[in-house]
């Protein structure tokens, strides 16, 4: 089973603190994807994390996401990859470190997007590294727009893509919260097109910087990908509860929020 997991970026840095960086939670992680990976020779990953506080500061300066046109918002743009590539280099060699096979690919090399919406991307490395049992790992960059001249892609939109010509069968996007909450503050068990207009007021943002987009993007984008892809099971949960990844992984707990597209669904 292909697996996709997020690492939020307000998880693993202090998304209002500039390049802040939460070691003990990425090797805690580390430590059970490893573990999950031992128990379940099966199992293969692909793991993608947002920028959080190195990417967001610098992409919020130079409003890359809205453009980039001008020689300053093109020296910003550069800017920006290098802090996003700074934050990927740490969470590497911790994975690494703690025996996941991870190989980097860095999704400005080949990324076109088309007004926000990724049109090309390389996909050989990953099937490769997939059949070789490697753990590709991408993350929220840069990438060269046709419309917008430059512009900010997130770790969910390189998803959504991948999604559509690799085989998953689960997305887990792990931040600090136990789900998607609803007015009362409760995690939200389930959501599907037919609930989603119902909640969506209760959504907000991400506390911190975030160019992105808070929480109502990001279940708009996974419940849009789900629909075109309706086997597909996508999990919102929390990733500092200790051994809820794990247990995640290998079956023995379903936490959080799933977003699905079939009503009828209840566990993934």
């Amino acid at each position: 089973m292909l697996t996709f997991i997020k690492l939020g970026g307000s998880l693993i840095t202090n998304k209002r603190v500039e390049s802040s960086f939460r070691e003990s939670v990425v090797v805690r992680l580390a430590q059970e994807v490893q573990a999950a990976l031992v128990a379940d020779p099966e199992l293969q990953i692909l793991i993608g994390h947002g920028s959080g506080s190195f990417g967001h500061f610098a992409a919020h300066q130079f409003r890359t996401i809205e453009g980039v046109h001008t020689l300053e918002e093109w020296r910003g743009f550069a800017q920006v990859a290098t802090v996003a590539a700074e934050l990927n280099d740490l969470v590497a060699r911790i994975l690494q470190g703690e025996g996941v096979p991870v190989w980097r690919i860095q999704p400005s090399a080949s990324v076109i997007s088309r007004n926000h919406v990724i049109v090309q991307m390389a996909l050989e490395p990953l099937r490769q590294a997939l059949r070789h049992r490697l753990v590709p790992l991408v993350y929220g960059d840069v990438a060269i727009d046709e419309v917008l001249g430059g512009t900010i892609i997130s770790t969910e939109t390189v998803f959504f893509y991948l999604a559509q010509y690799l085989p998953v069968e689960r997305i887990l996007l792990l931040g600090e919260v136990d789900g998607v909450y609803n007015q009362n503050k409760q995690a939200i068990p389930h959501i599907t097109p037919e609930n989603f207009q119902a909640i969506k007021d209760a959504l907000g943002g991400s506390a911190g910087v975030d160019v992105t987009g808070g929480m109502e993007t990001k279940v708009r984008d996974m419940l849009a990908l789900t629909q075109t892809l309706p086997n597909l099971s996508i999990r919102i949960l929390n990733g500092n509860i200790p051994g809820l990844l794990q247990q995640t992984l290998l079956g023995q707990a379903q936490p959080g929020t799933l977003i699905h597209a079939n009503a009828e669904r209840r566990e993934s």
